[in-house]
């Protein structure tokens, strides 16, 4: 069975989110996805918060019927990247491969949100490709041009799925698209 996930999401923990975490859980149910991951920029306070309110696990189960992934979106001294599946440090400003590595030796995935995207720090193709990372965010709302350059480069460079139709007819969805990098 196919499960939908927001992997990428801000709450008012977050300096640039509005939304409490009950609001986001209810608008992604209402959305008909399955959970998200909860990523505030350099911060696991609302991780806390949810684990205290029972909106969360720490077993990594589902409460009634929806999944809240913890998760952290850092600021490193090269760009954003993404941990979904596990708590985080205060990491703001350190190198982003070191960030994976701690990332990884926590259990969870490296994913850089928004890459190429030089107004909202996105981390740059010549370190991406250097970085152990385990997917790419590849579309977003906000970018809908520049991440499908971004899907049509990685991709092609890896020689997983090969694109057969024209980038216009890719229609991308509201909440984050991840594909193995």
């Amino acid at each position: 069975m196919p499960f939908n996930f927001d992997l990428h999401t801000h709450s008012f923990f977050s300096g640039d989110g509005v939304s409490s975490p009950e609001d986001l859980i209810a608008g992604a149910r209402a959305k008909g996805l399955h959970g998200i991951a909860m990523t505030d920029h350099n911060t696991c306070d609302a991780v806390t918060y949810m684990l205290e309110k029972g909106l969360m696990r720490l077993d990594g189960q589902p409460v009634d019927g929806f999944l809240v992934l913890p998760g952290v979106e850092v600021t490193t001294a090269d760009g954003h990247l993404l941990c979904i599946g596990a708590e985080l440090p205060y990491l703001k400003g350190k190198p982003a491969r070191e960030v994976c590595e701690i990332i990884h030796a926590r259990g969870g995935l490296a994913i850089p949100p928004h890459p190429y995207d030089l107004f909202r720090a996105g981390i740059r193709f010549s370190v991406l490709e250097t970085l152990p990372v385990d997917a790419i965010e590849v579309l977003t709302p906000q970018l809908r041009c520049v991440a499908i350059i971004a899907t049509r480069s990685s991709t092609h460079r890896s020689g997983i799925f090969p694109w057969s139709r024209p980038a216009t007819r890719i229609r991308p969805r509201r909440s984050a698209l991840l594909t193995p990098f």
